[in-house]
């Protein structure tokens, strides 16, 4: 488990690097995003990476990697909004942005670390295209929920989803990362 931490720690630093960079280009104007706005974008992401791992290759000359980071930070952005609602301004600083994201990502980590307990570390033995799959499925569901206004009899809620969608993406991440280090 403890290399399990350390290589998602080095995934988590990778996303949450572009993240403060891309912040300090353009400010929190994804502030102004609704959750239902913030799903679509992970669809986007994750509908290219399916299409790319299907059709073997990508005529935009960036891979899925870079895919599978936005889908981090637009998780841990979804769930800043699901926490303080849209904004129809740029209204938080570079500093709450931070401290925000790093409350979220936290949580989701830690969620990571209960579940790979409970699993003996099952994501090992699976394939990135499945971690794709169960993302794009989450995305499903997520939607289902907002069309039902975040009302569930059952299941969990927007939150969960995305802190699920932010986990296989960081496994995605740290099983990309190894075979490109291999193929090094």
């Amino acid at each position: 488990m403890q290399d399990t931490i350390s290589q998602f720690n080095a995934a988590l630093k990778m996303c949450r690097d572009l993240f403060v960079n891309k912040l300090k280009d353009y400010g929190a104007a994804w502030r102004i995003m609704r959750s239902k706005s913030v799903t679509d974008q992970i669809f986007i992401k994750a509908n290219r990476i399916r299409s790319i791992e299907i059709k073997g290759e990508s005529m935009v000359n960036e891979g899925i990697l870079p895919e599978f980071i936005g889908i981090v930070n637009y998780g841990i952005i979804g769930l800043i909004q699901l926490a303080k609602g849209h904004s129809e301004t740029d209204d938080i600083s570079v500093e709450e942005a931070i401290m925000l994201y790093d409350r979220y990502m936290e949580a989701t980590k830690n969620l990571m670390i209960a579940k790979n307990h409970d699993y003996d570390e099952a994501w090992r033995g699976m394939r990135v295209n499945s971690y794709t799959d169960l993302i794009l499925m989450k995305i499903l569901r997520t939607k289902q929920i907002e069309n039902n206004d975040g009302a569930t009899i059952v299941s969990e809620g927007i939150d969960a989803n995305y802190m699920d969608m932010i986990n296989y993406s960081v496994f995605a991440i740290i099983k990309l990362t190894e075979a490109n280090e291999k193929g090094a």
